[in-house]
């Protein structure tokens, strides 16, 4: 059964998309730890990002970098942390999340809940620092 990433990729369910191109997608995270928390995912559904060759992990770690400058002027933050932590959903993702201390990055705290407009400006946002 696809997860729900796939579904994503597949325009099944929707998202709000930073950057894609053709094995990557960006897009917002809709529970985030903070503003801009951006989810980045191969297209490729592989459950364990050690399992994923070489080529595509390098791939997947160089796509990241090219988000981590637009979503730092977007969500101004002392750094853009990098999480992987793959047990809430069983295809590899990083998640770039802008920090200022370091619970910022914490998953067991409470999530925020911004609205569909939120989202849709904070994706914009980003987008429009994206080189």
């Amino acid at each position: 059964m696809a997860t729900i990433f796939t579904k994503i990729i597949n325009g099944e369910i929707p998202c709000h998309k930073i950057a894609e191109d053709e094995n990557y997608l960006a897009f917002l995270d809709i529970m985030p730890l903070a503003e801009g928390h951006t989810l980045v995912i191969p297209k490729r559904e592989i459950d364990y990002i050690f399992d994923i060759e070489d080529e595509l992990l390098s791939g997947l770690i160089l796509f990241a970098k090219k988000i981590a400058p637009a979503l730092s002027q977007a969500c101004p933050s002392r750094r853009i942390g990098v999480s992987v932590i793959g047990l809430e959903v069983p295809h590899a993702h990083v998640h770039l999340i802008p920090l200022n201390n370091m619970n910022d990055i914490n998953f067991t705290r409470e999530k925020l809940k911004p609205t569909q407009e939120e989202l849709i400006a904070t994706a914009e946002r980003i987008r429009s620092f994206l080189k």
